[in-house]
């Protein structure tokens, strides 16, 4: 692995982790950002879109007490698609009711003109 991957891979565990931050904070204008148009979530109650997913963050839905992520591995698939995997455990409730913790997370980036976009976001529960 090269010197460009250990970059690809730092820029994008820092925007993993900033983009938790921002769900923390209900920073909706990141996610905006953050998220490409095309953006799919597949989440414990079912699929959403790049709106979706801005709405929630931006209201006041969740709220995020705690939150932590470690074992972050990148694969490349071409120098332009990458897909981060770690888990992540987190003090969290929506609508009232607790986001199930620990969970393993995908993240599928693409860059497109030369920026890096979140394509594709899921988490799986763990087994504890």
């Amino acid at each position: 692995m090269g010197a460009d991957f250990e970059v690809v891979k730092r820029d994008l565990i820092n925007l993993e982790k900033q983009s938790w931050d921002a769900w923390k904070k209900r920073d909706g204008k990141f996610f905006e950002k953050f998220l490409s148009d095309d953006h799919v979530e597949v989440g414990f109650s079912g699929i959403a879109t790049k709106s979706q997913i801005v709405a929630v963050v931006a209201s006041s839905v969740c709220v995020v007490n705690s939150y932590s992520v470690d074992a972050l591995e990148l694969t490349m698939f071409d120098a332009n698609t990458a897909l981060l995997t770690y888990r992540a455990a987190q003090g969290a409730s929506c609508n009232g009711a607790a986001v199930p913790s620990p969970v393993w997370a995908t993240s599928l980036y693409i860059r497109r003109s030369g920026r890096w976009f979140n394509v594709l976001y899921q988490q799986t529960q763990a087994s504890r």
